[in-house]
């Protein structure tokens, strides 16, 4: 080998070693810039609807996610983020490389929110309040679709005064950064899946609307969980309404009152001036008193018939109820049930 080739190949190699190198500190500089959480093996990364890509970086260097903006920056130049950004709350865990956040952004890899509506939920303040805490979605833009009378009427057949209605209970996974009227589209094929071509018909047959029916269900279900015993207390509930009678529900005062934990009322709770206060106003209230089931809204499409105008918890607090005709034999089961609380210190 000549002295010319020799130094040729030494070159070569040096050149072939350097490019090593420098690929492998630009790897490690740009590809390999880490996540460096501190204690906390992971963060979240919200991007707002209004976010460009500016504001996303300051986000991620505000909140030190990575090890080294501007080598983000570069990367994330060339793996055209900037063009493919999509708002969202986003799980950054300790140690993901550059490359694997920006994929995550970039594909839109977000971290869904669920929301939980339950019994927990008594009224559209909580409702919003609730969907507020969880969501970018604001308390006033919520409040602008529950108020609008075109929307609630075309999608739901409600209005204002009934719009808790339109929350079917249960767990809704959605991204963080859903808009008002998408929120309100998956409320719509829930409710719509419930309220069935067969379950609207019943309603018709019985004479009530959908949110009469509604109404009805929520205090049927807020008197007992049990459906037997739901469809029996509807019952009592159509009878009193077809006789003109008061419906001198309880719940619809724990609603009136705002003491929705209360396992006792008082005569003076009956004293509030409010339209939920069936022991004042005739007819059913104005709205529904808590997020209706599917299973007491067939409860209450299928109520029982007979005669009973009257009903009163058992001594045993299980859910089940003494059922009276008339006001002498209520009477009766009603002292039995206040001895039951007195025993059990039961004040409230």
């Amino acid at each position: 080998m000549s002295k010319k080739t020799s130094k040729r190949k030494g070159y070569l190699f040096l050149f072939t070693l350097l490019v090593g190198v420098a690929s492998y500190f630009a790897y490690n500089y740009f590809i390999l810039n880490k996540a460096s959480l501190k204690n906390n093996a992971y963060v979240f990364l919200y991007i707002e609807k209004n976010d460009g890509y500016n504001e996303l970086l300051a986000k991620i260097e505000s909140q030190e996610l990575v090890e080294n903006i501007e080598a983000f920056e570069w990367l994330a130049s060339r793996m055209d983020l900037e063009e493919n950004l999509h708002p969202g709350k986003y799980r950054i865990t300790n140690g993901m490389n550059a490359r694997q956040i920006i994929n995550l952004l970039k594909y839109n890899k977000q971290e869904k929110v669920k929301l939980s509506y339950n019994s927990q939920i008594h009224n559209l303040e909580e409702f919003v309040e609730y969907t507020d805490l969880k969501l970018e979605l604001s308390a006033d833009e919520l409040n602008d679709w529950l108020d609008d009378e075109e929307k609630l009427e075309a999608h739901f057949s409600l209005h204002p005064g009934n719009a808790l209605a339109l929350v079917v209970p249960g767990v809704y996974e959605v991204s963080w950064a859903i808009t008002a009227d998408e929120l309100f589209k998956l409320f719509r094929e829930k409710f719509r899946k419930v309220w069935t071509e067969a379950r609207k018909k019943q309603a018709k047959n019985l004479g009530y609307s959908i949110s009469e029916i509604m109404i009805m269900a929520s205090i049927v279900q807020s008197e007992s969980g049990i459906a037997s015993e739901q469809a029996k207390i509807a019952g009592v509930y159509f009878n009193r309404l077809e006789r003109g009678m008061l419906l001198q529900a309880d719940p619809t005062l724990k609603f009136a009152n705002e003491n929705f934990d209360a396992q006792r009322l008082l005569n003076e709770d009956k004293e509030i001036n409010s339209p939920y206060n069936t022991y004042k106003y005739k007819g059913l209230p104005p709205g529904p008193i808590a997020l209706v089931s599917t299973q007491a809204i067939d409860a209450t499409l299928n109520y029982k018939k007979h005669n009973f105008l009257f009903f009163c918890a058992k001594p045993g607090l299980n859910g089940y109820s003494d059922f009276s005709v008339n006001y002498e034999q209520h009477q009766k089961f009603a002292s039995a049930y206040q001895k039951a609380l007195d025993q059990k210190g039961i004040n409230r």
